[in-house]
């Protein structure tokens, strides 16, 4: 394994906590399996969850349907600098 693990950006802080957090509560219970298993990666430091905000978030591109044309713009160009530079940002 190397020393750098993947960083994943996600818009849900409480994701995030729940994510970094072994402890199981009454509202995690129904938490899917694959929940399960990025908790454990992110415990064995294999992937690292970042906070992103909303708007700032790039996957939105790739998953929303009902994006404004600004924002599909706008996503679209920060993936076009994003793959002709080595930026790390969300």
């Amino acid at each position: 394994m190397t020393n750098t693990s993947a960083v994943l950006y996600c818009d849900n802080q409480s994701a995030i906590a729940i994510s970094e957090n072994d402890k199981s509560h009454n509202r995690t219970k129904h938490i899917d399996i694959r929940h399960h298993f990025i908790r454990d990666l992110v415990k064995s430091k294999q992937i690292q969850l970042k906070w992103c905000e909303k708007s700032q978030q790039q996957a939105d591109i790739l998953t929303k349907k009902n994006l404004s044309v600004k924002q599909f713009e706008e996503l679209r160009l920060k993936l076009i600098s994003l793959s002709s530079s080595k930026s790390t940002k969300c």
